[in-house]
């Protein structure tokens, strides 16, 4: 009886642990489903076992998601039925009587996670915002909502543009109606050449024509247009007229469709455009007509050789060097020099580049301008050097530069030339009080500092 009754009260605690056993297991499952939000569904253990051949059997797991039956859990315990997939986050538990699972939403502390909750599904609207509590049904449908909510705020959008902008076409029309007309660069050239070819037009109107040319021309393109109308041949017809205002508006407009245009400049110098310009600039114009067209020389020997060679050829520095000995044309002086340095800086810079077949081409081309032997020969070494004299700082760096640059071939010119040796020195010590002055205002890189360092880089050559 003694040995009946140990039994019995043995096989009474092991029920009881295994009881205690599986509660633990039910619980630690659900924590573990509270710690792990990011699965969507439960986690159904693998089976170990093996079907006869040798493959692994298929669990829920393994089933397409859309597939899958959503259980929509809430606040109150409900049967999980097989094949039903649960949100993360919910409390699952093992019912012990009837042995099946269950789960409900998380209970709320205090009822403020509810309340969050109810505020965030009444701003974003009906959708819920679990991606893990969607079919794949509910994904479609929001997914063409936002499509749609994407295309009604684009119309919205382009309605409201519409509103604001009247399109090009209407603006057309409302403009004709109103005898205007948009036209284009090439329409105005037209008549604007016209005008100015026009024995009916006033000597203003000619003057107006010439001025809107210029603007025009600046552009390449428009350049290349001005001469397949035949506007080119006609300003340069017009730098022989008897009105200086007429020549000074076509040498303004001739320079600006020269520049940095080959083509242009082409078909200038054979039009006739270099004998016209030196002329002007070799006899008594006044000073506006000469500042235009040395505008225009200029635009057209930059850069192009070949009407440098014939530059030189048809006395061109001459005439630049008559330009000294003129009275009131100081103001071209500098410009004068400021288009040596130019053209000789150009053809060093040239010839010390790397070489391509189109650049041999072209330094062949500039071997055959003699530009310094004919500015040494001319003796220019000292017409620029006496511009030193002069008191404005822009002209004195400018000369400063041609002197650096002659340097190479008139140092023998510059040491015997006493005038240059005093104006240097002068020139050292005023620059020296400037680029001090600009360092005590904190300026340790100034214009002066600059010019002096010009300054004492000519006297050390010359020593």
């Amino acid at each position: 009886v003694a040995m009946s009754h140990w039994a019995g009260l043995l096989l009474t605690v092991a029920k009881v642990n295994l009881l205690v056993l599986v509660v633990s297991a039910v619980f630690s499952w659900s924590s573990l489903s509270d710690r792990v939000p990011e699965f969507a569904l439960t986690k159904i253990e693998e089976s170990d076992i093996k079907d006869d051949s040798g493959k692994e059997p298929i669990t829920e797991d393994d089933a397409d998601p859309e597939d899958l039956e959503v259980f929509y859990p809430t606040h109150q315990w409900q049967t999980i039925r097989p094949g039903q997939a649960v949100p993360a986050g919910s409390h699952v538990r093992l019912n012990l009587q009837t042995g099946d699972r269950e789960a409900k939403l998380p209970d709320s502390e205090n009822g403020k996670s509810d309340m969050r909750e109810e505020r965030r599904r009444k701003r974003l609207g009906k959708v819920d915002v679990d991606s893990n509590s969607f079919t794949s049904q509910e994904l479609k449908k929001a997914l063409a909502k936002m499509k749609e909510s994407e295309k009604a705020e684009r119309k919205a959008h382009e309605e409201e543009v519409r509103k604001k902008f009247r399109p090009i076409e209407q603006l057309k029309e409302e403009f004709e109606k109103l005898n205007v007309k948009m036209e284009t660069d090439y329409e105005i050239m037209v008549k604007l050449i016209s005008k100015f070819n026009s024995s009916a037009s006033t000597l203003d109107e000619k003057v107006a024509a010439l001025y809107d040319l210029e603007y025009y021309v600046h552009q390449v393109d428009n350049a290349k247009d001005f001469l397949s109308m035949g506007g080119l041949q006609l300003v340069i017809d017009g730098l022989n007229s008897t009105e200086a205002v007429l020549k000074e508006h076509a040498a303004f407009v001739l320079g600006a469709a020269l520049s940095s245009n080959p083509k242009v400049q082409i078909e200038a110098i054979e039009g006739g455009a270099l004998q016209k310009l030196l002329v002007i600039l070799a006899t008594e114009q006044p000073l506006a007509v000469k500042k235009k067209a040395l505008f225009a020389l200029s635009s057209m020997l930059r850069h192009f050789p070949y009407a440098q060679q014939q530059f030189l050829k048809l006395g061109g520095l001459q005439v630049l060097r008559s330009l000294f000995r003129q009275k009131g044309m100081e103001t071209l002086h500098v410009r004068v020099v400021t288009l040596l340095y130019d053209l000789i800086v150009e053809k060093m810079l040239l010839e010390d580049s790397q070489h391509g077949d189109q650049m041999e081409e072209k330094i062949q081309q500039y071997r055959q301008v003699k530009l310094v032997p004919a500015v040494v020969e001319q003796d220019w070494c000292v017409v620029v050097s006496n511009l030193l004299a002069m008191p404005e700082h822009d002209t004195r760096e400018k000369v400063l530069k041609t002197v650096s640059v002659l340097m190479a071939f008139c140092k023998e010119r510059y040491r015997g030339d006493q005038a240059l040796s005093t104006t240097l020195s002068l020139l050292r010590s005023e620059y020296e009080e400037l680029a001090a002055e600009e360092q005590r205002e904190g300026d340790k890189d100034g214009y002066f500092k600059e010019l002096l360092g010009s300054v004492n880089t000519i006297i050390q050559e010359l020593r």
